[in-house]
């Protein structure tokens, strides 16, 4: 089981495909994670809508989710 509530992964350049896999990631029932900070690391649209997915799955306990300096635009917007 893990036990991770808060996740730090500013400026690590994930993108798109990274954002997709931390989805995942939060949908699974072991997730605990409440806090994911996510600035500074190239995610467009594409993986503003799989995070925003994600947070409306029933096993995802993200309270917490920064998008800060990102090039999500309105149509991302649209899906937070």
């Amino acid at each position: 089981n893990c036990k991770l509530q808060e996740l730090h992964l500013e400026l690590n350049n994930i993108g798109d495909d990274g954002a997709k896999y931390l989805a995942e990631a939060l949908c699974h029932s072991n997730c605990k994670l409440q806090e994911l900070n996510l600035e500074f690391n190239n995610i467009v649209d594409d993986g503003a809508k799989y995070l925003a997915e994600a947070m409306c799955h029933s096993n995802c306990k993200l309270q917490e989710l920064n998008l800060e300096f990102n090039n999500i635009v309105d149509d991302g917007a649209k899906y937070l």
